[in-house]
């Protein structure tokens, strides 16, 4: 099979949550594989210095600070980068945050806040971009799910909801959206060493837990990610639509 069903290489990017862990880690990965790049923070001056660490390794990268929460403001910071820079052929709706207490205990703000950033995001920009995809007739979206998208674990329900909804909402983007040329999938990463993890990764009863739970017996690196994503960002993936690929060392494969 030729290795040019996996080039990026014309294609534009926009990755939310990129000015660290998976989302950078993607960025960079789509870059090596020949894409621009767009990286998306609240954050200016993260995505700044983000930005900056991409350019230096040879990558063409811009920068497009919104809320990814703020229906409005995604879909103007969208609209007006099509009509001043060009098309973004690819989007990879990466942002979201985590939340650990007991159920019971669980704030209801916490809660908001889990929704709003896990799930609504993913509607606000999803749709933003796709509008401009559907008049090309083509497009691509890498929803980020999550080992939680099919299992649980104590303390963070409400997590575990929001990513089952992601796997759900990017079915309904394929459905609704897979007649018009896009491919919608879920990227659904296990347990990985990365800032939204840091605890976890610093608690050695965890990891300890972690090893013997997982076949593969251990923490992912985020660069693991990068293939996956590649495929479903390119025309290899190009009759793959509504899944979710599970890059998680077998942990969903096991009891």
């Amino acid at each position: 099979m030729s290795t040019s069903l996996f080039d990026l290489t014309g294609k534009r990017a926009l990755v939310t949550g990129s000015s660290q862990g998976i989302g950078l880690a993607l960025a960079r990965g789509m870059a090596e594989a020949g894409a621009s790049l767009v990286l998306n923070g609240r954050g200016a001056d993260r995505l700044e210095a983000a930005a900056a660490t991409l350019r230096e390794a040879g990558a063409k990268v811009a920068t497009l600070p919104f809320d990814v929460t703020d229906h409005e403001a995604a879909r103007a910071a969208i609209d007006g980068f099509e009509r001043d820079t060009g098309p973004i052929d690819i989007l990879v709706n990466n942002a979201g945050m985590q939340h650990r207490t007991p159920l019971e205990d669980f704030p209801a703000d916490a809660f908001e806040k889990l929704l709003q950033t896990n799930i609504a995001s993913v509607f606000h920009v999803g749709q933003a971009v796709a509008r401009h995809m559907i008049a090309r007739g083509a497009g691509k979206i890498v929803n980020i799910c999550s080992v939680q998208t099919a299992l649980a674990r104590p303390g963070i329900a409400p997590y575990t909801a929001t990513k089952g909804a992601v796997a759900n909402l990017t079915k309904g983007m394929a459905t609704d959206w897979a007649r018009h040329g896009l491919q919608c999938n879920g990227l659904a990463p296990g347990y990985f060493d990365t800032p939204l993890n840091k605890a976890l990764v610093e608690d050695p009863k965890f990891s300890d837990w972690l090893a013997n739970r997982t076949p593969a017996g251990r923490w992912g690196r985020v660069e693991e990610l990068v293939g996956a994503c590649i495929f479903l960002s390119s025309e290899a993936s190009s009759f793959v639509n509504g899944t979710v690929v599970y890059v998680d060392g077998g942990i969903t494969a096991s009891l």
